[in-house]
């Protein structure tokens, strides 16, 4: 699953506990051989049919996917960087690559899925909106700041159209759980 930089760092701080993502409707259930519409998929959901997620079920576990490079290959050395938290000898020629291009291999985080739902885009609650964007426990700002900073990480991502339609989104919670892999390197 891709993150850009500010998600992950937000994930590495342990704030970020959810993501959202758009629901494709209608849903093609393959098992059923149906369409279903938000309000049916929902449905489905709420009553553990979690065969229609296509990011997973409670259990399963996904890796994160964002911004990397290599260095110091030529030193006979494969460090590894990241641009959410790249380290300070970074070169300024540095060749990052994109989240999409990420191999299993090269991802430091591993999520485990702990909750999947359905929901409107815009009934997001406060309490979850901290869980999105990483916001901390004692964080004394107005609510209203909350929602605009969720808005507008929306907007920047999927577009001004798409946050006025308030879509079906999928909610993916989870959990950082340790990343090993079947060739640490």
């Amino acid at each position: 699953m891709i993150f850009n930089g500010e998600m992950v760092r937000a994930i590495l701080d342990g704030g970020k506990t959810q993501t959202r993502r758009p629901v494709k409707v209608p849903h093609i259930d393959r098992d059923a051989m149906c369409e279903l519409s938000g309000n049916e998929l929902a449905g489905e959901l709420s009553a553990g049919n979690y065969r229609n997620s296509p990011h997973g079920k409670p259990g399963d576990r996904i890796w994160v996917r964002e911004t990397w490079a290599r260095y110091n290959i030529d030193q006979d050395s494969h460090d590894m960087a990241y641009r959410a938290t790249p380290p300070a000898d970074w070169p300024e020629e540095g060749r990052w690559r994109p989240s999409i291009h990420m191999p299993r291999w090269a991802s430091r985080l591993m999520l485990e899925i702990t909750g999947v739902r359905v929901e409107r885009l815009q009934a997001i609650t406060l309490g979850d909106i901290c869980k999105e964007i990483g916001c901390g426990l004692y964080d004394f700002r107005p609510a209203t700041y909350g929602f605009q900073v969720w808005e507008d990480l929306w907007k920047s991502i999927y577009g001004e159209v798409n946050w006025q339609a308030n879509p079906w989104v999928w909610v993916i919670e989870f959990k950082v759980v340790p990343n090993v892999q079947d060739n640490p390197a």
